[in-house]
């Protein structure tokens, strides 16, 4: 287990057990809530023979072995929203990110840090300018306006880490609207995502060897995995309305149960589910589920429509 910050000119620094800020007088400096949390993940490590998914094989939708994160910049107050309301603190954000990067390491994966971009408040849902996958990185064309720059700014990072990187360079895709069954990999055109876009990515991802397919993200839904998520090799969590799509053939549907639609962004990140906490009847839906279900608050950065699967790239 280990996390790694990236400063300013590109430097990895890997701490064990300690997290410290890639720029001065950052949220990163060493902090002891998460300092608690990676001690609770050593001996999570020792206990690691009494987990459900022991004996289980993992592979490429939800076996990782490192994910990068963006650390939430002071701008993240100005985040993107639908609807009013209650913008999130600085604060807020910054804890529920830093308790999501202790998850991520105690699910034995490597996190990167990158520093916060102030420019760009909503670059620290860092999923939404790229998709990663072993083989290679695909840039992406954030649908929103204030979103343009993000992929740029995360180029040298993707090229740095993979021998093959792409760039979607027609139409508008968010990471947020794409979903990774293993077999398939779904694409929801979207407020985010339009059909250029989804057309064009499903060519680049041919190229990684990935079959794809646009479908329909439910109207007043933000992104295609706002309303769903891959939880195991046959089983698919979603909310009701998009459960009647059809677009889940072949796999098991669990339903979120009505007032938890929010727990349908949950996030399988090898033998951990990551799911939104305060979903107590989605939950039990999910308990034979063999994983170790991890409920993480997400009430900040929901009032800036973000969830789970937002705040990585994992591959």
């Amino acid at each position: 287990m280990a996390i790694v910050a990236v400063d300013r000119r590109g430097v990895f620094r890997a701490h064990r057990a300690r997290v410290f800020s890639a720029l001065r007088g950052g949220a990163y400096r060493h902090n002891g809530q998460l300092h608690q949390h990676l001690r609770r993940a050593r001996r999570s490590q020792r206990a690691r023979a009494h987990r459900p998914t022991a004996g289980l094989t993992l592979y490429a939708p939800f076996s990782f072995k490192r994910a990068l994160v963006r650390a939430p910049s002071k701008s993240v107050t100005s985040g993107l929203r639908a609807h009013g309301g209650e913008g999130p603190s600085y604060d807020g954000v910054a804890r529920e990110h830093r308790a999501y990067i202790a998850a991520l390491a105690e699910a034995d994966i490597t996190v990167e840090i990158l520093p916060p971009l102030e420019e760009f408040p909503d670059a620290v849902f860092i999923e939404d300018p790229a998709l990663v996958f072993p083989e290679g990185a695909i840039l992406l064309r954030p649908g929103a306006p204030s979103r343009y720059g993000e992929a740029a700014a995360l180029a040298k990072e993707l090229t740095a880490r993979f021998d093959e990187t792409q760039a979607l360079d027609v139409g508008f895709a968010d990471g947020g609207d794409v979903l990774n069954l293993g077999d398939r990999i779904l694409i929801g055109v979207s407020a985010r995502t339009n059909e250029a876009g989804a057309e064009r990515l499903a060519r680049l991802l041919e190229k990684f060897g990935r079959r794809a397919e646009a479908v329909a993200t439910p109207p007043g839904v933000l992104h295609f995995k706002t309303d769903c998520a891959l939880i195991d090799h046959e089983t698919v969590l979603a909310t009701p309305r998009l459960a009647k799509s059809g677009f889940f053939k072949g796999f098991r549907l669990i339903e979120t149960a009505l007032g938890e639609e929010r727990a349908a962004n949950a996030l399988r990140v090898n033998g951990d589910l990551l799911i939104t906490a305060g979903c107590p009847r989605t939950a039990e839906r999910l308990s034979d589920v063999r994983a170790r279900v991890i409920p993480l608050s997400t009430a900040e950065i929901a009032k800036i429509d973000a969830g789970l699967s937002c705040m990585s790239l994992r591959w």
